[in-house]
C-alpha cells in the first residue's frame, strides 16, 4: 500500500489549502485515515482523522477551520483548512491503518502559511 499526498503549498494566512491523500495498492479494510502534522522544531500531533464508519475527528484546537472528510471508493482522505494561521505551516503527513497489517505512512506534503 502506498499513500499519495498533494495540495500543500505556500498560502498567506487567512487563506486556504486542501489536502488530498490518496491510497493505492492493495488496500484492503481500512478502519482510519487521517492526518498529521510536525511544525519546525515541534513533535508530530495528530491533526484528524476518519473513523472506520466514516466519523470524523478533528482535534479540538482545530475545529471550525479543519475539516476532514473521507472517499472510500477511492481511497481518498481530504483536509480542508481555512483561515490558516501561521503556526499551521509543517509537513502533513496522511495515516492508513488498516483492519489488518502494519500502519502506513505517506510521504508527507508542506504547507507553509506567510504573513
Amino acid at each position: 500500500v502506498q499513500l499519495q499526498a498533494s495540495g500543500g503549498g505556500l498560502v498567506q494566512a487567512g487563506g486556504s489549502l486542501r489536502l488530498s491523500c490518496a491510497a493505492s495498492g492493495s488496500v484492503g479494510v481500512v478502519n482510519v485515515m487521517g492526518w498529521y502534522r510536525q511544525a519546525p522544531g515541534k513533535q508530530r500531533e495528530q491533526v484528524a482523522v476518519v473513523t472506520g464508519d466514516g466519523r470524523p475527528i478533528v482535534v479540538d484546537s482545530l475545529q471550525g477551520r479543519f475539516t476532514i472528510s473521507r472517499d472510500n471508493a477511492k481511497n481518498t482522505v481530504y483536509l480542508q483548512m481555512n483561515n490558516l494561521k501561521i503556526e499551521d505551516t509543517g509537513v502533513y503527513t496522511c495515516l492508513l491503518v488498516p483492519r489488518v497489517g502494519d500502519d502506513v505512512w505517506g510521504q508527507g506534503t508542506l504547507v507553509t502559511v506567510s504573513s
